[in-house]
């Protein structure tokens, strides 16, 4: 079996790093959003990092790049609440005890309740919020960056954000766009 060397020309190698440092915080703080753990959410945002530099050829042409970045990080946030619900149920019947340990970041209390209700939605509600109103995305761009319709982005948006009303106790805004 032989090796074949990857050749990037220089144009493309700086063309990923300055990408990559446009995008780093943001992606981070989506991953945190998702799993409200600051240490998972630099891997999440590291291992799609990597994946694309691996096709940047490919991913860098495409219209958006950003969108592609984030739908890893939303995919493997979902892979990681399963194995963490896994990891935790094997812990229960170990008679271990489980944890919601670990640092995050220092964010104001409300916030906090704010995002851990957001993580409380269904999965595809809790990432169009995250997208739209963390990251800043349009209902378009997030639908695409979770590979769904403006139309059914709209809806998870608007049912999210109908749960989180509910949830938090206080009255929808119905101008919320």
């Amino acid at each position: 079996m032989s090796h074949r060397r990857v050749r990037i020309d220089e144009r493309s190698l700086e063309s990923f790093t300055d990408f990559y440092e446009r995008n780093w915080r943001d992606v981070v703080g989506l991953g945190f959003t998702l799993t409200g753990d600051r240490f998972v959410a630099e891997d999440l945002a590291q291992e799609a990092f990597e994946a694309a530099s691996r096709q940047w050829d490919r991913i860098g042409a495409m219209d958006v790049p950003g969108a592609w970045v984030r739908r890893v990080v939303v995919n493997r946030s979902v892979s990681w609440f399963r194995r963490r619900g896994a990891e935790r149920r094997a812990l229960v019947r170990l008679g271990g005890h489980s944890s919601q340990g670990g640092p995050g970041l220092l964010i104001d209390a409300q916030v906090a309740e704010v995002w851990a209700a957001v993580r409380r939605l269904p999965k595809r509600q809790a990432q169009i919020i995250a997208l739209v109103h963390f990251d800043g995305m349009t209902v378009a761009e997030a639908g695409d960056a979770i590979g769904c319709t403006r139309e059914t982005a709209r809806t998870h948006l608007k049912r999210g954000r109908k749960a989180l009303a509910a949830c938090l106790g206080v009255e929808e805004d119905r101008h919320a766009r």
